[in-house]
């Protein structure tokens, strides 16, 4: 007698194979998707875990054209810089330079070479020469700011940087479309000296008025590091 596999609780021992590879293989694609998941959590729950950069604080002087950055307090360097040549203010899809207190929420350019060209963030490997005439893009570095007030909440959403520019023969004037341009040299050493979450601070004020013990005699030092202050 042939066995009727199309009734009662019997099966085919092929049929019973394929399921049981069938579950197998989910349990193990389930299984894959759990660790995936895991992983994820982790990373991103160290990344907050990060504790902010408390230590060092960005002062940028709009009406001066200039960059203290301090340590605990103490003035630790100078810079020139050049913001917007539109004015001052955060309107959506405007190009004027944020005042107020910021944030640095994301450094970009670890590495990097000085000329370094970036779009969107990203390299493009291409590398200009500073003052490489008709030549204007975003180089070296980017320290991207996210606005930590009702004034400057727009920041983060308009690419608001500090970043390098080839065209360094205009730093010292506000020329730039909202962003706070450095020299390449400049901006490697701020990005090696701030970290994630140190405060920005950017006023329509002399740096004298803003930074404790700075006298409006200070100078900045001539030097090929510009990180030395003279009084």
């Amino acid at each position: 007698m042939k066995a009727d596999f199309t009734k009662g609780g019997s099966s085919s021992p092929l049929l019973d194979a394929k399921k049981s590879a069938l579950s197998a293989s989910n349990l193990t694609s389930s299984a894959e998707s759990s660790i995936h998941l895991t992983c994820l959590l982790i990373t991103f729950f160290l990344g907050s875990c990060v504790a902010p950069d408390a230590q060092h604080r960005v002062v940028i002087s709009t009406r001066e054209q200039r960059l203290a950055v301090l340590d605990r307090g103490n003035l630790l360097a100078i810079y020139p810089v050049s913001t917007s040549k539109f004015g001052l203010g955060d309107w959506p899809r405007s190009c004027c330079t944020p005042l107020g207190k910021l944030e640095i929420a994301q450094k970009i350019g670890d590495g990097a070479p000085p000329g370094a060209v970036f779009r969107d963030r990203r390299r493009t490997g291409e590398i200009v020469a500073s003052d490489s005439p008709g030549r204007d893009p975003i180089v070296t570095r980017i320290l991207w700011l996210r606005g930590r007030q009702a004034q400057n909440a727009n920041a983060f959403r308009r690419d608001i940087y500090i970043h390098g520019t080839p065209e360094e023969r205009n730093i010292g004037l506000p020329v730039s479309y909202g962003c706070i341009r450095m020299r390449s040299r400049d901006i490697i050493n701020l990005y090696d000296i701030v970290g994630l979450g140190a405060e920005v601070t950017i006023v329509d004020a002399p740096l004298a008025a803003v930074v404790p013990g700075l006298s409006s005699g200070t100078q900045m030092a001539e030097t090929n590091s510009a990180t030395m202050v003279i009084r």
